[in-house]
Order: C-alpha cells, then sequence, then structure tokens
C-alpha cells in the first residue's frame, strides 16, 4: 500500500490532478470533507454525532474525522493506496494521521505540494469565478483563503519536511507537465519501497510455477526456501550437511538455519524491485521472523495471497506427481499427501488468518489450466504492482 498526501493552494489544481492519480495509480481518494457529507447522508453513528454538533454551531472535531477516515481505509481492502486530499490540516493532524497509519500497519509514502504563486493560484480562481457561479470566487474571499491556507498549512509542510517525506512540484506549469512531473515523483518514491509478495497455498496448488512465472512477469526476486534448502545440500556445505542430516531422520529444518539462508538471499538480491515469498511462513512463528526481516529495512508487506484449490483436486495432482520425477518427499504415498495436507492446515491457516487482520488476503482461484490461474493472478498483482510504460511504474 503506498499513501500519498496532495496539498497545493486554492486554484492549484489539486482536483484535476487527484483524478488523475487516482486513476493511474489504483488509488482510493480521501477527502475529509466528502467523507463527511456521505456520512451525514447515510446517518451513521458517526453521521448523526457530526450533525448533533454542527447544528450546535461547533466544529467536528479530530475524533471523529479520524474514525470516518479510518473506517473508510479498513472498507477498501482492494486498494492500492489512499490519496489524502486537504488532510493533514494541522500540525496535531499531522500526529493523528501518523498514529492511524501505524495502526493499520501502513505509512504516509509522501505528500506532494503543487507550488504555485499567489497571484497565479487568485488569477485561476477569478477566471474559475466567470462561469462557476461560485460566490466565494471574488478577489476578496479568495486572498483570504489565500492567507487562511498559508498560516494552516506552513507547519503541516514544515512537519513532512523535517521528516524527509515532502516533495514539491511546480504546479503553474500545464496539467500535463503537472502530472508527469507528479507521476516522476511518485516512482522515485517507489523505488524506495520494494515490493513484498507473500504467496500461500497447500501442496499441489501450483505456488512454485505460479511465483516464479510471477517474479519474471513483474521483475522480481523469486524467494523459495526449498530451493535454498536443496542448493546448500547440493553444495555439500557445513549447512547442507545438517539439512540432509535432518532430512533423513525426518525431522523439520530450524528456524536457526532457514533465516540466516533467507536474509542472505535478500542481501544478495540488491537492486531488485521486490521479492515474491513462497514456502516461508508456514508457523506463526515465522510469520513474526519474516515480518521482521521485511522491517528491518524500513519495508513492509505489499500483498498477500491464498491460491485456493479444492482438497480432492489436490490429492489428484500430489498423487499424479508421485509417479513423475517432480515427485516430492511426502508425495510418495497417499498417506504421506493427506498427512502433509493436514500438517498444513494445522499451521498454515492460522498464519493466513493472521495476515487477513493487519494485511487482508486476497484470495486466488486455483484451478484450471496454468496459463488462466496465472492471468487470475497477474491481473490481482497489477493492481499492487506498478508495471512501466502502463502508469503503474
Amino acid at each position: 500500500m503506498f499513501n500519498i498526501a496532495l496539498f497545493g493552494p486554492p486554484g492549484a489544481g489539486k482536483g484535476t490532478q487527484s483524478d488523475a492519480l487516482v486513476k493511474d495509480f489504483n488509488l482510493h481518494y480521501i477527502s475529509t470533507g466528502d467523507l463527511l457529507r456521505r456520512e451525514l447522508a447515510a446517518e451513521s453513528k458517526l453521521g448523526l454525532e457530526a450533525k448533533s454538533i454542527i447544528s450546535a454551531g461547533g466544529l467536528v472535531p479530530d475524533e471523529i474525522i479520524v474514525q470516518i477516515i479510518e473506517k473508510t481505509i479498513t472498507d477498501n481492502p482492494d486498494a492500492n493506496g489512499f490519496l489524502f486530499d486537504g488532510f493533514p490540516r494541522t500540525y496535531v493532524q499531522c500526529y493523528i494521521l501518523e498514529g492511524l497509519m501505524n495502526k493499520l500497519n501502513t505509512s504516509l509514502g509522501c505528500l506532494i505540494s503543487l507550488e504555485v504563486g499567489e497571484e497565479e493560484s487568485v488569477q485561476r480562481l477569478l477566471k474559475r469565478g466567470l462561469t462557476s457561479g461560485r460566490v466565494d470566487d471574488n478577489e476578496t474571499v479568495i486572498r483570504n483563503r489565500m492567507r487562511e491556507y498559508h498560516e494552516k498549512t506552513l507547519p503541516v509542510l514544515q512537519f513532512y519536511k523535517d521528516k524527509g517525506a515532502y516533495r514539491a512540484v511546480k504546479g503553474d506549469n500545464s496539467i500535463e507537465q503537472v502530472r508527469e512531473d507528479i507521476h516522476a515523483t511518485i516512482m522515485e518514491e517507489l523505488g524506495k519501497h520494494p515490493i513484498n509478495i507473500v504467496l500461500f497455498g497447500y501442496p499441489g496448488c501450483g505456488r512454485g510455477s505460479l511465483g516464479k512465472a510471477a517474479a519474471k512477469y513483474f521483475g522480481l526476486e523469486f524467494v523459495a526456501t526449498g530451493s535454498m534448502l536443496d542448493a546448500e545440500i547440493a553444495k555439500q556445505s557445513p549447512i547442507g550437511e545438517k539439512i540432509k542430516s535432518l532430512y533423513e531422520s525426518g525431522a523439520l529444518v530450524t528456524d536457526e538455519i532457514v533465516v540466516p539462508l533467507i536474509e542472505k538471499k535478500i542481501e544478495e538480491s540488491k537492486g531488485v524491485r521486490g521479492f515474491i515469498y513462497k514456502g516461508f511462513p508456514r508457523t506463526l512463528v515465522q510469520s513474526y521472523i519474516l515480518d521482521g526481516l521485511i522491517r528491518k529495512n524500513g519495508k513492509g508487506i505489499t500483498k498477500v495471497i491464498d491460491i485456493e484449490v479444492p482438497m480432492l483436486e489436490l490429492i489428484k495432482r500430489l498423487d499424479a506427481r508421485s509417479k513423475t520425477d517432480a515427485c516430492m518427499p511426502y508425495d510418495s504415498t497417499t498417506e504421506r499427501i493427506v498427512q502433509r495436507l493436514q500438517e498444513h492446515e494445522a499451521k498454515t491457516v492460522s498464519v493466513i488468518e493472521k495476515y487477513a487482520q493487519i494485511h487482508g488476503v486476497t484470495k486466488v482461484d486455483g484451478v484450471g489450466p496454468f496459463d488462466e490461474v496465472f492471468e487470475r493472478l497477474k491481473a490481482i498483482l497489477e493492481k499492487s504492482i506498478w508495471v512501466p510504460g502502463n502508469g503503474k511504474g
């Protein structure tokens, strides 16, 4: 999830640029005024609270505003991210947004400020007033709005400058040029936030083939613990000998062995756009380990995918695989196949439930020919991964 705050004085063109950003980057638009009006119209609990305050001549407090924003974010789990227009408006609201982002396990990627001189903004609004019919589009009101904007937003802009998240874009260029400059700014920011996809699914669902294909298509690094363990055995390294011994005894490879291998893989993959993880995490403990590995460098999980295939279909697939050179140790008998599937359910389902609460888990129908399943997976990932050349970087 990549979140942006768009700022600029009245007449800077935030509305025009917001429409383009929402479309180009699959963002969900958040304007506190629009959200508040929606809650009032729906006569929701928050809307009724706000209505009683407004009726008494008061201003809607931050306590209600932040709840409305949180509700909007949690109600739209498929959004690539959120575009905040006009929020935060005050220094205190900066901290409110930071706390909300932290609670939702995300962050504000950057604040983009459209820099437009006061005289240019005034002339734009006066020109708009000739056709808009808005009584507030007169010079006296406009200059008061300008003064209020600068007084209130200067501390907000300074907050994000101090945080290193402030990005200025020259807003008095053409609409097309401003749009290109905003896109370039976002693309630069996205490059600082590597993609991390976690791929779940029962044995036999096709995670390995689908993960490799997705990694190749999106230019990501495929991280499969099974392949890394096999590579260590093939190299006959000291770690490989330990892994081989554990395999032969039927014991599970310990996290103390797996984690350094994953960490090494990440360290050796400098410059890649991101990673697709398959086969890790398998347990709740490993989920916390992976979160820690990803967060170590200020990163986060981009998307969690669960490939769904009916149990009988999984058994058929694994039984068929047992008769090929691709046979895995747990494919050898029906009893072992069922045992492996039960083990997966006992340990991994709780991990998926944890991620569903924190990040949301997107289900992919894994039934059908490989190409069809891959197209379904690709369509979902394309909403989260910007591909150069199509506006998704």
